[in-house]
């Protein structure tokens, strides 16, 4: 049987779920219309730090049609006035003693329509009273900085937490002995995930039955219902959350919002469904947001250019609240993934996060939790060590790169590395873009004024978090799930505890069932999203999707696969240890032209099943990975900058990634590029910071830029295949990584047109001003807030 006609590994078969998407058929969540539905707005504060004084809601309440006005106060009676996050903080549901960053919900109306609570939100009157602002570390762990989070039992100060890993004594020893020492101060600037849809809920308690039912944008829907269970003090078994199709969510839509809670709320409140949908600026200025780290990164060196050890000093801005979801036990996420990639004996380091009048951050913005911002940590220092010492920045990657036959490898930080080939993959991308030619081609541009620049970056990124020894959130620990049934016909439904945005897990999902026991991947339903339906799982991020998910369905079909070699046997009048399998055929091993087909299989399942076998043919798995995957990919860009704008054009993009076994080789290279796009974009123009008075710069579309088809570069795309030796079918995973490691290749191809200047860094995003100040001052170039507005 041919697999890849049947729509297995390996198959570029078009995604199904595009069927419905490009007719206009998608069920997202603003086409969920119910009966009653009343419509609520949230009113948010205009101020980044100032205290509550007084919350008039008279003139809201006059207005004709509207149901519900609520406070934080109204919420407080209710023991609502405050919720868990996920990371072990609590939030403000709607804000009662103070408000803590630009964009906080202070209030809420229900109304008949939308426009009547839009109307009815204005019609409030708060009364603040302004404190200081506070938009960086440095001024958040000032002596005189303001106290942020006063409303905690002994917080002092506005540290959230200092956390460190690694061998401190031996870093130290290994940077005395050191010839050389690279030193690098950066920025990885706050982004957002911007999803085409913005977040949204709508809420249907029924006090009838006690069901409350919750179609909601999430990305994590069990995970949303153990939220909403501990929060709303409801059975769990009564709770019901629905996530439709997503228009995306990059991160965006993982943790639980307060929006989320009040519209539960006012629904039981009401009893009626109650529907919060967020505007564009709204989810701009206040929900999960990515990144803003600082490091003060070191690395020691022989003088050949050996890595001896490695420091990383990091600082992250976490905002008001601490609400990063990642796991339970690392609190600066996988930041200690750094440095995975090279032989390095040593390394060391310290985080520390701090509290700032700002949107609470932290999420996994398309990464496996803060990855993006150690690998671009990673690769910005491995440009200036080699710079520093004075060698070719691809021979400096290919002296430290660990080598084939150094795994499965430990890594400074302690992590366990699969497999890899990391020299071919550089080896081939540096051969694609022809780098000595372009070196020679920069050299002779150079004294002609123009400025060319070549950038490397070689990443790999820890995927499928995790093993229950070690990954948890909030307690559940880090497993996935599927659920197999298999019909009498041959034809199956499949269920996960993953949820697509679109990845495509309708399409992959199915090739995977296809490849393990034969049935065209046309025969095979997934179905996502619904906790009434669902096998309990973590959901869909920090690429956790085939590493964990993918695996689980695997094994739940290889379960399936073992049932049904028993019904072949009985069928086939011979012993189970005679039966040999073919994709999609049982055969008698003495006998192969003796068979039956899959299908044949599962219609005896129902129909002439052996004596002791129970009827049907459907199996559940819960996966617990036995480690991460690691997939590695080798970036390199070259560019040209105009000297006298700052613009800088990128030449060409070559990348090479390794993901182990390719399921659909179509989705994959879809999922690169799209990646890649979203790295240019955080590298070139997605610009969102904060002024001196706390004010949001970057809250809508016209400042926080989204690149569209003009300005997005070419991608040449290549592939190196190792497959991880741990995983079911092979395969590593690769949502995530061009964005992970796209972001440095730009930054190094900037940096490095720039370096004979004197120039070491110019913070992301580099735009054309920032450029210009480098080139014409020779100078590096911060973007830390806060930022002028004159």
């Amino acid at each position: 049987m041919d697999e890849i006609k049947l729509g297995g590994l390996g198959a570029s078969r078009r995604r199904v779920e595009d069927n419905r998407f490009i007719r206009g058929k998608g069920n997202y969540f603003d086409d969920v219309v119910l009966p009653g539905m009343l419509h609520m707005e949230v009113l948010r504060s205009p101020m980044a730090h100032a205290r509550i004084k007084s919350i008039d809601t008279s003139k809201a309440w006059e207005i004709p049609g509207v149901r519900l006005v609520l406070t934080g106060e109204a919420l407080a009676t209710r023991n609502l006035g405050w919720m868990p996050t996920l990371s072990y903080d609590t939030q403000a549901v709607l804000a009662t003693d103070k408000v803590r960053f630009q964009g906080q919900e202070v209030a809420a109306v229900v109304a008949d329509d939308p426009y009547i609570a839009k109307d009815a939100v204005t019609a409030i009157q708060v009364e603040y009273e302004p404190l200081p602002p506070v938009v960086n570390p440095e001024q958040a762990l000032a002596a005189d900085a303001p106290l942020i989070r006063d409303d905690k039992l002994g917080q002092e100060d506005n540290v959230v937490f200092d956390w460190e890993v690694g061998d401190k004594a031996g870093t130290e020893r290994a940077f005395d002995e050191a010839d050389v020492v690279s030193r690098v101060k950066l920025h990885y600037p706050r982004s957002h995930p911007s999803p085409l849809e913005a977040c949204g809920a709508i809420a249907d308690f029924d006090r009838s039955t006690g069901k409350l039912t919750v179609y909601l944008t999430t990305q994590a829907p069990h995970i949303v219902r153990a939220a909403v269970a501990l929060i709303a003090e409801l059975p769990e078994h009564q709770i019901r959350i629905i996530s439709p199709d997503l228009g995306g969510g990059f991160g965006n839509k993982v943790p639980v919002y307060p929006s989320y809670v009040v519209a539960i709320l006012a629904s039981i409140l009401a009893e009626r469904p109650v529907k919060w949908v967020e505007d564009r600026t709204g989810n701009l200025i206040s929900t999960g947001f990515g990144r803003d780290v600082y490091l003060d990164g070191q690395v020691a060196m022989r003088k050949d250019g050996k890595i001896l050890a490695v420091k990383m000093n990091t600082t992250s801005d976490h905002g008001a609240f601490f609400a990063d979801a990642q796991p339970s036990k690392f609190k600066i996420g996988l930041m200690h993934s750094a440095f995975a990639a090279y032989d390095v004996p040593y390394a060391h380091l310290a985080a520390r996060g701090v509290y700032t009048t700002k949107a609470p951050g932290g999420v996994a913005y398309r990464c496996s939790f803060r990855v993006t911002e150690a690998m671009f940590f990673q690769e910005r220092m491995v440009q200036a060590a080699a710079e520093d010492a004075g060698i070719d920045q691809a021979a400096f990657r290919r002296l430290n790169l660990v080598k084939d036959d150094d795994f499965p490898h430990r890594t400074p930080y302690g992590f366990l590395t699969d497999s890899g080939q990391y020299g071919k993959a550089l080896d081939l991308a540096l051969k694609e873009i022809d780098y000595e030619g372009f070196l020679v081609e920069q050299a002779e541009a150079r004294k002609r004024g123009r400025l060319l620049g070549i950038g490397i970056s070689t990443m790999t990124e820890p995927l499928g978090a995790g093993n229950s020894r070690e990954y948890d959130i909030l307690g559940i620990k880090m497993f996935d799930s599927a659920e197999l049934r298999v019909h009498m016909t041959g034809k199956a439904l499949l269920r996960t505890g993953a949820k697509t945005q679109g990845q495509g897990h309708e399409t992959t999902w199915a090739q995977i069932v296809a490849h393990e026991l034969g049935l065209p991947a046309d025969d095979i339903v997934v179905e996502e999203g619904d906790t009434d339906t669902a096998p309990f799982g973590m959901g869909t991020y920090a690429s956790r999707s085939t590493p964990v998910a993918g695996a689980a369905i695997a094994m739940a079909a290889r379960k399936v696969k073992a049932k049904a070699r028993k019904i072949a046997a009985h069928l086939l009048e011979v012993s189970e240890e005679d039966v040999e399998w073919e994709l999609g055929r049982f055969y008698v091993r003495s006998q192969p032209s003796r068979g039956v087909t899959i299908q044949e299989a599962c219609l005896a399942a129902y129909s002439n099943m052996p004596d002791g076998l129970e009827p049907g043919l459907e199996a559940v798995s819960y996966y617990d990975p036995p480690n991460l995957t690691w997939p590695f990919a080798a970036y390199v860009c070259t560019v040209e900058i105009d000297p006298e704008t700052g613009v800088w054009d990128v030449l060409r993009f070559v990348a090479v990634d390794d993901c182990g076994v390719r399921i659909n080789p179509l989705i994959v290279e879809g999922q690169i590029q799209g990646g890649l796009t979203e790295a240019y974009a955080m590298a070139s123009m997605q610009f969102i910071t904060f002024d001196a008075d706390g004010n949001c710069v970057g809250s809508n579309f016209m400042d926080y830029l989204l690149p569209t088809a003009w300005e997005t570069p070419g991608w040449e795309l290549h592939e190196v295949v190792t497959p991880s030796p741990h995983h079911p079918i092979g395969a590593k995973g690769v949502g995530e990584c061009a964005t992970v490691g796209g972001p440095a290749a730009f930054v190094n191809a900037v940096v490095n047109a720039l370096s004979h200047l004197g120039v070491r860094n110019v913070d992301m995003p580099m735009l054309p001003d920032r450029v210009y100040e480098a080139l014409s001052r020779g100078v590096d170039v911060s973007g830390a807030p806060p930022v002028k507005t004159d």
